[in-house]
Protein backbone atom coordinates (compact mmCIF):
# COMPACT_ATOMS: atom_id res chain seq x y z
CA UNK A 1 0.00 0.00 0.00
CA UNK A 2 0.69 3.46 -0.45
CA UNK A 3 0.43 6.47 1.64
CA UNK A 4 -1.99 9.10 0.39
CA UNK A 5 -0.17 11.96 -1.69
CA UNK A 6 3.01 9.55 -2.34
CA UNK A 7 3.75 10.20 -6.06
CA UNK A 8 3.49 6.64 -7.85
CA UNK A 9 4.76 5.54 -11.25
CA UNK A 10 2.77 2.82 -13.76
CA UNK A 11 5.06 -0.33 -13.14
CA UNK A 12 4.28 -1.45 -17.05
CA UNK A 13 6.24 1.99 -18.16
CA UNK A 14 9.03 0.80 -15.72
CA UNK A 15 9.23 -2.29 -17.30
CA UNK A 16 9.23 -0.82 -20.60
CA UNK A 17 11.88 1.43 -19.92
CA UNK A 18 13.84 -1.63 -18.89
CA UNK A 19 12.93 -3.79 -21.63
CA UNK A 20 14.86 -1.23 -24.16
CA UNK A 21 17.52 -0.71 -21.72
CA UNK A 22 18.50 -4.73 -21.72
CA UNK A 23 18.01 -4.79 -25.42
CA UNK A 24 20.45 -2.00 -26.60
CA UNK A 25 22.86 -3.33 -23.60
CA UNK A 26 22.68 -6.53 -25.36
CA UNK A 27 23.54 -5.09 -28.78
CA UNK A 28 26.07 -2.98 -27.91
CA UNK A 29 27.94 -5.58 -26.48
CA UNK A 30 29.11 -7.38 -29.39
CA UNK A 31 30.47 -3.79 -31.03
CA UNK A 32 33.66 -4.66 -29.96
CA UNK A 33 33.76 -7.86 -31.73
CA UNK A 34 35.30 -6.83 -34.72
CA UNK A 35 38.15 -7.04 -37.25
CA UNK A 36 40.29 -4.22 -37.74
CA UNK A 37 39.41 -2.01 -40.54
CA UNK A 38 42.45 -2.31 -42.23
CA UNK A 39 42.87 -6.18 -42.13
CA UNK A 40 42.66 -7.18 -45.18
CA UNK A 41 43.31 -10.98 -45.45
CA UNK A 42 45.15 -12.76 -48.25
CA UNK A 43 43.83 -15.98 -47.88
CA UNK A 44 41.22 -18.16 -45.65
CA UNK A 45 43.79 -19.29 -43.40
CA UNK A 46 44.59 -15.45 -42.74
CA UNK A 47 41.28 -14.83 -42.04
CA UNK A 48 40.71 -17.74 -39.72
CA UNK A 49 43.86 -16.70 -37.63
CA UNK A 50 42.31 -13.03 -37.64
CA UNK A 51 38.69 -14.83 -36.84
CA UNK A 52 41.04 -16.92 -33.85
CA UNK A 53 42.41 -14.36 -32.73
CA UNK A 54 39.27 -12.29 -31.46
CA UNK A 55 38.44 -15.64 -29.37
CA UNK A 56 38.91 -13.33 -26.11
CA UNK A 57 37.10 -10.31 -26.87
CA UNK A 58 34.29 -12.74 -27.72
CA UNK A 59 34.19 -15.12 -24.16
CA UNK A 60 33.75 -11.40 -22.64
CA UNK A 61 30.89 -11.04 -25.25
CA UNK A 62 29.02 -14.22 -24.47
CA UNK A 63 29.67 -14.36 -20.55
CA UNK A 64 27.93 -10.81 -20.27
CA UNK A 65 24.95 -11.55 -22.84
CA UNK A 66 24.31 -14.33 -20.19
CA UNK A 67 24.84 -12.18 -17.56
CA UNK A 68 22.12 -9.77 -19.12
CA UNK A 69 19.84 -12.02 -20.21
CA UNK A 70 19.89 -14.16 -17.30
CA UNK A 71 19.07 -10.55 -14.88
CA UNK A 72 16.43 -9.52 -17.91
CA UNK A 73 14.80 -13.41 -17.50
CA UNK A 74 14.56 -13.18 -13.47
CA UNK A 75 13.09 -9.57 -13.51
CA UNK A 76 10.05 -11.12 -15.72
CA UNK A 77 9.61 -13.80 -13.92
CA UNK A 78 9.73 -12.09 -10.09
CA UNK A 79 5.65 -11.03 -10.49
CA UNK A 80 3.66 -8.46 -8.62
CA UNK A 81 0.30 -7.48 -8.64
CA UNK A 82 1.06 -3.77 -8.30
CA UNK A 83 0.27 -1.81 -10.91
CA UNK A 84 1.69 1.44 -9.82
CA UNK A 85 5.53 1.50 -7.47
CA UNK A 86 6.56 4.51 -5.12
CA UNK A 87 9.42 6.73 -5.84
CA UNK A 88 12.13 4.64 -3.74
CA UNK A 89 11.10 1.49 -6.22
CA UNK A 90 11.50 4.10 -8.90
CA UNK A 91 14.98 5.27 -7.71
CA UNK A 92 16.48 1.68 -7.20
CA UNK A 93 15.34 0.52 -10.59
CA UNK A 94 17.24 3.62 -12.53
CA UNK A 95 19.87 2.68 -10.39
CA UNK A 96 19.84 -0.62 -12.00
CA UNK A 97 19.15 -0.08 -15.19
CA UNK A 98 22.37 2.42 -14.93
CA UNK A 99 24.77 -0.59 -13.76
CA UNK A 100 23.56 -2.30 -16.86
CA UNK A 101 24.36 0.16 -19.14
CA UNK A 102 27.85 -0.02 -17.82
CA UNK A 103 28.22 -3.57 -18.78
CA UNK A 104 28.96 -2.70 -22.07
CA UNK A 105 31.63 -0.73 -21.37
CA UNK A 106 33.40 -3.13 -18.65
CA UNK A 107 32.72 -6.10 -21.41
CA UNK A 108 35.03 -4.15 -23.35
CA UNK A 109 37.33 -3.19 -21.18
CA UNK A 110 37.63 -6.87 -19.80
CA UNK A 111 37.98 -7.91 -23.51
CA UNK A 112 40.77 -5.81 -24.50
CA UNK A 113 42.49 -6.03 -21.39
CA UNK A 114 41.83 -9.13 -19.56
CA UNK A 115 45.08 -10.06 -18.94
CA UNK A 116 45.39 -7.24 -16.59
CA UNK A 117 43.79 -7.46 -13.20
CA UNK A 118 42.10 -4.02 -12.72
CA UNK A 119 39.77 -4.89 -15.91
CA UNK A 120 38.34 -7.86 -14.16
CA UNK A 121 37.80 -5.92 -10.71
CA UNK A 122 36.26 -3.27 -13.07
CA UNK A 123 33.90 -6.01 -14.24
CA UNK A 124 33.15 -8.14 -11.31
CA UNK A 125 32.33 -4.92 -9.55
CA UNK A 126 29.70 -3.77 -11.97
CA UNK A 127 28.11 -7.46 -11.74
CA UNK A 128 28.23 -7.30 -7.69
CA UNK A 129 26.80 -3.36 -7.59
CA UNK A 130 24.04 -5.23 -10.24
CA UNK A 131 23.24 -7.87 -8.04
CA UNK A 132 23.17 -5.75 -4.62
CA UNK A 133 20.53 -3.16 -6.58
CA UNK A 134 18.61 -6.03 -7.70
CA UNK A 135 18.35 -7.50 -4.48
CA UNK A 136 17.42 -3.91 -3.26
CA UNK A 137 14.48 -3.96 -5.70
CA UNK A 138 12.98 -7.47 -4.45
CA UNK A 139 12.77 -5.96 -1.03
CA UNK A 140 11.07 -2.79 -2.56
CA UNK A 141 8.66 -4.69 -4.67
CA UNK A 142 5.15 -4.27 -3.78
CA UNK A 143 3.01 -7.27 -3.29
CA UNK A 144 5.80 -9.16 -4.69
CA UNK A 145 4.80 -13.45 -5.32
CA UNK A 146 6.90 -15.46 -4.02
CA UNK A 147 6.74 -17.69 -6.94
CA UNK A 148 10.43 -17.75 -8.70
CA UNK A 149 11.97 -15.86 -5.66
CA UNK A 150 14.17 -18.33 -4.55
CA UNK A 151 15.53 -18.91 -8.22
CA UNK A 152 15.91 -15.63 -8.79
CA UNK A 153 17.90 -15.29 -5.36
CA UNK A 154 20.05 -17.73 -5.80
CA UNK A 155 21.05 -16.50 -9.04
CA UNK A 156 21.97 -13.35 -7.95
CA UNK A 157 23.78 -14.92 -5.30
CA UNK A 158 25.77 -17.21 -8.27
CA UNK A 159 26.44 -14.04 -9.73
CA UNK A 160 28.15 -12.52 -6.58
CA UNK A 161 30.13 -15.06 -5.48
CA UNK A 162 31.60 -15.69 -8.79
CA UNK A 163 32.39 -12.12 -9.20
CA UNK A 164 34.59 -12.44 -6.23
CA UNK A 165 36.09 -15.59 -7.18
CA UNK A 166 36.99 -13.69 -10.25
CA UNK A 167 38.34 -11.16 -8.24
CA UNK A 168 40.16 -13.41 -6.02
CA UNK A 169 41.35 -15.62 -9.42
CA UNK A 170 42.77 -12.56 -11.00
CA UNK A 171 45.60 -11.74 -8.12
CA UNK A 172 46.73 -15.43 -9.66
CA UNK A 173 46.09 -15.39 -13.06
CA UNK A 174 44.12 -12.64 -14.51
CA UNK A 175 44.17 -14.04 -18.16
CA UNK A 176 42.06 -16.79 -16.61
CA UNK A 177 40.30 -15.05 -14.29
CA UNK A 178 37.48 -14.46 -16.33
CA UNK A 179 36.52 -18.40 -17.03
CA UNK A 180 35.31 -18.57 -13.23
CA UNK A 181 31.94 -16.18 -14.31
CA UNK A 182 30.88 -19.41 -16.53
CA UNK A 183 29.31 -20.13 -13.50
CA UNK A 184 26.74 -18.24 -14.01
CA UNK A 185 25.32 -20.83 -16.71
CA UNK A 186 24.50 -22.64 -13.46
CA UNK A 187 22.71 -20.39 -11.79
CA UNK A 188 18.85 -20.72 -12.63
CA UNK A 189 20.15 -24.72 -12.19
CA UNK A 190 20.82 -24.15 -8.76
CA UNK A 191 17.77 -22.19 -8.20
CA UNK A 192 15.83 -24.37 -9.42
CA UNK A 193 17.44 -27.09 -7.43
CA UNK A 194 17.03 -24.87 -4.14
CA UNK A 195 13.19 -23.66 -4.97
CA UNK A 196 12.31 -27.20 -4.55
CA UNK A 197 14.35 -28.37 -0.94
Amino acid sequence: MHRAGEIMFPRARLDALGDGVFAVAMTLLVLDVRLPEEFHPRDGAALLRALLDLLPKFLPYILSFVVLGLRWMSNIQVRSEAEFVGRPYTRWWLVYLLLITCVPFTTLVVGRFGNLAPAIWLYAANTILISAAAFRLMALTPDLEREGLRERQASLLVLIVSSLLAIGFSFVSPRHALWVLVLNFGGPALGRWRGKS
